[in-house]
């Protein structure tokens, strides 16, 4: 069953403990510092839109790709409301293509995880390194399940809308598998139930260079999130930084 399908509806609902301001403000600074102040961006993993809407308020020109229709409409809801000229796009991420070149590509909120085979995830890499102008910059973050979900269940119940988040961790494959079961109200006053289940990946630091380098990217570094300090062991999620490689300035 494909993923943010029932869970779409809700998740801006379950996600509102995000504080997507400070997020911004943390890889507007990434972006700043590694020279990009303004200019075409790419939101690759897009979801429902918040992060997206904060850069284009940045003054960042947005686009946004993602796989799920359902969180792209909801995307285009916020857009129409906030009057942001985003560009939304529906492609796989592993396939993804655009008209030209951008000055940066973001991938936030562990949708680098998603990719769960490494050989794709070296094909989004390379895609990335395509669609980057000639020392672009590439950022994005990685959850380290290991020490976040591990084996654990966590549900949430709210007046119109209920979940129950089942995770289960695979340390030989690294694997984290949820099973999510969403309950929500209807007009009638009943609850129509969806079930998902969602698999992701938990990479090393290692393995990211790695596939950074056959992807013909340059990497810069890595940080604990929302510190400018190297990653720890104990780090439940890192920001990784890398440049476009190989193309050549035009003069």
């Amino acid at each position: 069953m494909e993923a943010y399908t029932g869970f779409a509806a809700v998740y801006d609902t379950f996600m509102d403990n995000v504080p997507y301001g400070e997020w911004c403000e943390y890889l507007t600074g990434l972006l700043k510092e590694n020279g990009v102040e303004s200019g075409l961006v790419l939101d690759l993993g897009c979801g429902t839109g918040s992060l997206t809407e904060l850069l284009a308020a940045r003054g960042y020109d947005m686009i946004g790709i993602d796989y799920s229709e359902e969180m792209l409409e909801l995307a285009a809801g916020k857009r129409a409301e906030s009057g942001q000229d985003i560009l939304y796009l529906c492609q796989d991420m592993r396939e993804f293509e655009l008209y030209g070149t951008v000055r940066a590509v973001v991938s936030i909120c562990d949708c680098i995880n998603y990719i769960t085979d490494p050989a794709d995830l070296a094909e989004v890499f390379s895609l990335v390194n395509n669609y980057l102008d000639p020392g672009g910059v590439f950022i994005f973050d990685l959850n380290k399940y290991a020490q976040v979900m591990g084996d654990t269940t966590v549900a949430e119940d709210r007046e119109e809308s209920s979940f129950i988040w089942d995770n289960q961790y695979d340390p030989e494959e690294r694997i984290n598998i949820y099973d999510l079961a969403i309950f929500l109200r209807e007009e009638n006053g009943l609850y129509r139930k969806y079930q998902e289940t969602h698999y992701q990946r938990a990479y090393s630091l290692q393995e990211i260079q790695e596939a950074l380098a056959l992807a013909g990217m340059e990497f810069v570094t890595a940080y604990d999130a929302f510190t400018k300090d190297a990653p720890r062991k104990e780090s439940e999620r890192i920001y990784v930084i890398a440049r476009e490689h190989g193309k050549k300035q035009n003069n």
